[in-house]
């Protein structure tokens, strides 16, 4: 490592390698710091040793997401962390201004694509290809992106839209249990190991809400189904059927607990996926209903019974293979569960019909204990595919969406990760061949096309060497000849292959490729691929057969007599539909093998995967044991190396990530200064307007270089962040940074000036407002007072004229009543003119004549004045006569009697005059009285003890 770093012999110059030496150790040593990185590019020196601290730390420190470039590093932690996938941060990284600000999670890739969508920057659509090695957690991955696009992506404004968004994505997410129990199994390196590949392309519409998805699946290791490596379990969903089945199900399906099937190894094994109610459930959301589940689980419980037909060798070549021991009653059981005759399906797995000649002659040959367990697998796997498929196209019309309806996507890649196992076949040279176009369409596409791009700009530019798997994918699949070609070609020639003549034939005929190995020490046939993530040898035994993947027309034939109402979809009678066998002998068409068929869907995934913006997911496992806090560090530094994460990690820390066209780059700088090419240039002329483009980005921030160079560092030695191109503009993170710091600054004094300005604007229009409140508010308050003196003006008015009118009747009244004594008083006055100035008491008599209601309510009140005065009073308002008032006897109305003297004539007995108390409720209540006026007649009454004092 020492020897990459310092890049020359540490002989000729050991005291600058002892001070490197040094400088390593140090950095190595600062443990604390490196879980901080949330980028690989910032770790100085970039070697395989210190991405690999870096990732350590960060795993023990419980953050398993790093950034590496434009690669998303993802660490399984094997364990649930549930707090780090909520829907709360989700919404965090769905609404963040800047989601690559945050820290480094699979929700910000998420994100990062269904902003590109929205942008809707060519090419719209965008891809996620997951990769990692088997157990690496690309699996769940996938998962916690779709459950991300299925909350962000489903926002619709109507009640009804809302509910159609709720069952799309609820059957999408469902169908992740289904694809899992029926795809998945238990390997030797990962309890839930994807055996087979799929592409998940999540529909958008105009509005980039999600409509629908569809599923695309990569070839099923349907070998599984008859054949387990030791220690590994068979799919997921024959453990979920016979643990999960009730007991009225058991009896249906025969599947008695602790019964013993040849096909269900290690049942004993407790796994999180053996979760039945799960799986039925999820079915029956994308609208598979219980009859249809129970029947397929009675076909897979056929399977099972299946297996468990075992055959023995028959001494007679002309006579079939008898069974063995307890065979008859499994043969009898799934014939039963399979709905077919007991009879024909023993015969067809015992006797080979065989056609010859040109009529087509047919002759029946038993078949020996091999062939007869090779027809056994081959209906079972043959059941099963149809089955798995069928799934798929049920789960596609449930949750894909009309192509009117949607307009992008997003594709999430899942594919089954690089594998090797002391055993290897036709099936693992598929999956690492998928990984090698993978490996190589991320090498073509991020680390050649990066750096091919820069020459094509004109930037001066030193390559970075990097792992190309070109010569391994040209041995796999070059033409003409290559280790696919070889195996078709023994496949078209229809002969007895021989595994050693196989070996013989790829290592004379690639010798000269240097991803071809040789394993001398090997018993067995076999040869050796130098794949881009380790070697991995292949047995050629069964290599042929298996890629021929042979099914005989009568096993066909067999199954579609069935009477079960799910065979009978999986398998119609249709007399147009050949066998793969008929070419053989009535054309010379090619066959079409397993590798051609996967080659060609897979050339199929890559030309879409070449029509989107990729984004890469490399998911790495700390430890093959699946066990959490455990970080093997040789284990990890081997996956490193295979996907090439350093040479990516040195491109993007010495390359330019963001490139801008240039009505692009003027459209976001033109804030920070006038950015527009000079007169004289032409319009036209792009080379010429790209530099005054630059100069005016550097003129205007002139702390630029400062700010991005690193202290003590040379100006030869510091890279421009920013690059001038023929058509685009290079920068770095940093500089982008810069840029849009700059950019935010120009944009937030823009903001202060107009919330000034419209602070100050909303200030005037405040005091304009108020002021004209104040204005009406007097103005209301002016006429309210006028109005109110106006009206206490009308009511006493009216108040006055009833008062005066009512005197005047009183008046009128007390005149008629003492008509009778008018005279005497008019006497009285001529008499009293002539004589002298009456005394003090005829003048009182004569105030009280004048307010003569007050002197009767005077004379007869209970209390107040007593003797003479009272008699004085009485005699006044009798109109007595004054010179003999001592022979005249005044009966005084007492305390408990009720009513008045009557004076309606002159006393000549007891006569007195009744009234009624007075019907208003305050009538006798008398506010407190000015001393200077008189308000009212009811306080002249109640005001008796004033009298006096007059």
């Amino acid at each position: 490592i020492l020897f990459q770093v310092n890049g020359h012999n540490p002989d000729s110059d050991a005291q600058s390698g002892k001070s490197l030496r040094e400088d390593l150790q140090e950095f190595l040593g600062r443990e604390a710091p490196l879980h901080q990185l949330d980028d690989l590019t910032k770790v100085n020196p970039v070697t395989l040793e210190t991405v690999l601290r870096c990732l350590q730390a960060r795993y023990m420190a419980d953050t398993f997401y790093t950034n590496a470039g434009c690669t998303l590093v993802a660490l399984n932690p094997f364990k649930p962390i549930p707090q780090l996938y909520l829907p709360e941060l989700m919404r965090e990284y769905h609404t963040a201004p800047q989601p690559q600000k945050l820290k480094p999670h699979v929700f910000s890739v998420g994100e990062q694509t269904y902003r590109n969508v929205k942008s809707l920057i060519e090419p719209v659509n965008q891809s996620i290809v997951v990769s990692g090695e088997s157990g690496a957690g690309k699996t769940w991955t996938s998962r916690c992106l779709m459950k991300f696009y299925a909350v962000v992506a489903a926002s619709p404004t109507s009640w009804e839209s809302h509910k159609i968004a709720e069952r799309i994505e609820q059957r999408i997410l469902n169908s992740n249990p289904v694809m899992e129990a029926f795809g998945n199994a238990c390997t030797l390196r990962n309890n839930n190991s994807s055996r087979f590949g799929k592409f998940i392309q999540l529909q958008l519409n105009r509005a980039q809400q999600m409509t629908g998805a569809a599923v695309q699946t990569y070839l099923l290791e349907k070998t599984r189904v008859a054949c387990q490596a030791s220690s590994e379990r068979n799919f997921h969903i024959f453990y979920q059927v016979c643990k999960g089945a009730s007991e009225d199900e058991r009896l249906q399906w025969h599947l008695p607990k602790g019964a013993a099937f040849s096909w269900l190894p290690n049942p004993e094994r407790n796994l999180e996926e053996d979760c039945f109610e799960v799986t039925r459930e999820a079915m029956l959301h994308l609208g598979i209903d219980t009859p249809t589940q129970n029947n397929i689980f009675k076909v897979l419980a056929g399977l099972l019974h299946l297996g468990n037909i075992q055959f023995a060798d028959s001494e007679d070549e002309a006579q079939p293979c008898q069974l063995m021991d307890n065979a008859k009653c499994s043969v009898r059981t799934s014939a039963l569960l399979l709905q077919l005759p007991e009879d024909m399906l023993l015969e067809t797995l015992r006797i080979r019909t065989i056609r010859a000649g040109r009529q087509q002659q047919v002759f029946r040959k038993p078949c020996s204990q091999t062939e007869c367990d090779t027809r056994r697998d081959c209906v079972a796997k043959l059941v099963y595919a149809r089955l798995f498929d069928w799934l798929v196209s049920v789960i596609n019309s449930s949750i894909c969406a009309d192509p009117g309806s949607w307009t992008t996507f997003i594709g999430l890649l899942d594919v089954y990760g690089f594998e090797s196992f002391p055993d290897n076949s036709l099936e693992q040279l598929c999956i690492n061949y998928a990984n090698e176009k993978l490996q190589q369409h991320f090498v073509a596409h991020y680390l050649r096309a990066q750096q091919e791009e820069y020459t094509v700009e004109g930037l001066e530019w030193s390559f970075v060497n990097y792992q190309d798997n070109q010569a391994c994918l040209d041995l796999i699949e070059g033409s003409p000849i290559s280790i696919c070609a070889l195996i078709n070609e023994e496949c078209r020639l229809n002969r007895p292959s021989s595994a050693a003549q196989l070996q013989t034939r790829i290592e004379s005929a690639l010798a000269g490729s240097l991803c071809l190995g040789h394993n001398k020490l090997s018993r067995e046939p076999s040869f050796v691929v130098v794949h881009y993530a380790g070697p991995v040898r292949y047995h050629t035994a069964g290599l042929v057969e298996k890629n021929k993947d042979p099914v005989p027309p009568e096993l066909t034939v067999l199954l579609q007599q069935s009477q079960d109402p799910l065979l009978m979809v999986l398998f119609p009678i249709n007399p147009k539909e050949k066998t793969q066998e008929e070419p053989f002998g009535l054309s010379r068409a090619p066959v079409l093998t397993v590798v051609s068929k996967f080659k060609a869907s897979l050339e199929q995934l890559l030309q879409v995967l070449h029509s989107t913006t990729p984004h890469y997911i490399r998911c790495i496992k700390p430890n093959s044991q699946g066990q959490a806090q455990t970080f093997l560090r040789e284990e990890v530094l081997s996956q490193l190396e295979a996907c090439g994460l350093v040479e990516t990690i040195h491109i993007s820390a010495a390359g330019f990530p963001i490139r801008q066209f240039l009505e692009a780059c003027r459209e976001d700088q033109t804030l920070m200064g006038p950015i527009s090419p000079s007169p004289e240039q032409s319009p036209h002329s792009e080379e010429a307007t790209l530099q005054p483009l630059l100069q005016d980005i550097l003129h205007t921030l002139p702390a630029l270089t400062q700010a991005t160079a690193t202290p003590g560092d040379s100006d030869e030695a510091t890279p421009a962040p920013v690059h001038c191109g023929r058509t685009k503009v290079f920068m770095t993170d940093s500089m982008l940074e810069i840029l849009e710091r700059g950019r935010a600054q120009v944009l937030e004094q823009c903001a202060r000036c107009i919330q000034g300005s419209w602070r100050l604007y909303q200030h005037r229009k405040q005091q304009r407002e108020r002021r004209a409140a104040v204005l009406i508010q007097a103005a209301i308050r002016s006429w309210l007072a006028r109005k109110h003196i106006e009206r206490l003006h009308t009511a006493a008015t009216t108040i006055k004229r009833a008062w005066q009118k009512w005197r005047i009747r009183m008046a009128f009244l007390a005149s008629k009543e003492l008509d009778g004594v008018e005279e005497h008083f008019s006497q009285a006055r001529c008499s009293s003119r002539s004589s002298p100035k009456p005394p003090i008491q005829t003048r009182l008599l004569g105030a009280i004549i004048r307010l003569w209601p007050l002197g009767l309510v005077l004379a007869n009140a209970a209390t107040g004045i007593q003797g003479f005065q009272r008699k004085l009073v009485v005699w006044a308002c009798l109109q007595l006569p004054r010179d003999s008032p001592r022979s005249y006897t005044v009966q005084i109305a007492q305390q408990d009697q009720a009513g008045v003297t009557s004076i309606r004539a002159l006393p000549q007995g007891s006569i007195k005059f009744h009234y009624r108390k007075s019907p208003l409720r305050y009538a006798d209540i008398c506010p407190e009285p000015s001393p200077y006026s008189v308000t009212g007649f009811n306080q002249i009454l109640l005001e008796r003890h004033r009298l006096i004092h007059v």
